[in-house]
């Protein structure tokens, strides 16, 4: 599977999401109408290493990182508890291989807020990982009315 699939599933899936290019990766992001700046974060796709963002070794021929948002009680069910924040440019305190490809595992800089990501995925695990890109797509979703709640 490559990363344009996921891009291409995510835009034929789910309404109301736009595709945004910034910082070195591609988000889908949950925006209807273009009511907020960006929208809320659905999902991304990074192809390389960033500055503060080297643990899963992107910079590998042909690797690519999906990563979402889950609710932390989602997180919590599946990894047990929610890490610390790390402190700028380090990565969570989770006993993972962050370069492990087709593992769905926690986020190396995000798991504190919920985050998790496949690396390359196969057909198979990404099937599992849809479950997770639809709860991510609806959590956005409450973020989103949230947001334009109090903008309104």
């Amino acid at each position: 599977m490559s990363s344009d699939e996921v891009i291409s599933y995510c835009l034929s899936q789910f309404d109301d999401v736009v595709l945004t290019n910034s910082w070195g990766e591609r988000g889908i992001f949950y925006n209807p109408q273009g009511k907020l700046k960006r929208g809320v974060y659905v999902l991304t796709v990074k192809e390389k290493d960033g500055e503060n963002d080297k643990a899963s070794m992107l910079n590998r021929h042909g690797v690519y990182r999906i990563s979402i948002g889950l609710k932390k009680e989602t997180f919590m069910g599946i990894f047990g508890a929610i890490p610390e924040r790390p402190s700028a440019g380090n990565i969570v305190k989770m006993d993972f291989d962050f370069t492990s490809l087709d593992t769905i595992i926690p986020h190396p800089v995000y798991a504190w807020m919920g985050w998790v990501y496949v690396l390359n995925p196969s057909d198979r695990i990404f099937e599992d990982f849809k479950v997770m890109i639809q709860e991510s797509y609806e959590f956005a979703k409450e973020k989103f009315s949230k947001r334009n709640n109090v903008l309104t």
